[in-house]
């Protein structure tokens, strides 16, 4: 194995890896399914498949921006997004903070938008994978609000 694809597995197992992990420690549970949940919340089977597939995009635009090294602007909206990706699932469902969770969720959006923006004109096809992504983190804050309206003001 060459190391580019090697350096791929590794992007392949950190960010599919840690989502999976960070999924299974942080289940919804018994508080999640209590709350009072908008029309258009997806049944709940929708998500691991939906976050495998995004898991596997992130990995490959962060594989491709780095190629060139982390120093790049790219890469380090590249690894704030995952770091604010990988604090959503805690503070949402293990710590019940529907507020915080909502502005971590809006903070990961903001970079995930400012990655496709600088993308679009350094790496198109990286900036192109975020777009799914960034589609899905607009409906998942659309949710999160929706789901801190419903439930009032104590998230």
């Amino acid at each position: 194995m060459n190391r580019n694809t090697l350096r791929l597995v590794l992007f392949l197992i950190v960010t599919v890896g840690g989502g999976l992990l960070i999924g299974v420690l942080n289940i919804p549970g018994p508080w999640y399914a209590a709350l009072a949940k908008p029309s258009f919340n997806p049944p709940n089977w929708v998500f691991g498949p939906a976050w495998t597939v995004l898991y596997i995009v992130i990995a490959i635009a962060g594989w491709r921006v780095t190629r060139n090294g982390w120093n790049d602007r790219m890469a380090v909206v590249w690894i704030a997004q995952l770091v604010l990706n990988f604090l959503w699932s805690p503070t949402f469902f293990s710590l019940h903070a529907i507020r915080a969770a909502l502005i971590i969720i809006a903070l990961m959006l903001v970079c995930i938008l400012a990655f496709i923006g600088v993308g679009l004109r350094r790496d198109r096809l990286a900036a192109l994978l975020f777009v799914p992504y960034a589609a899905w983190i607009t409906f998942a804050l659309t949710l999160n609000s929706a789901i801190l309206q419903l439930n009032g003001p104590g998230g």
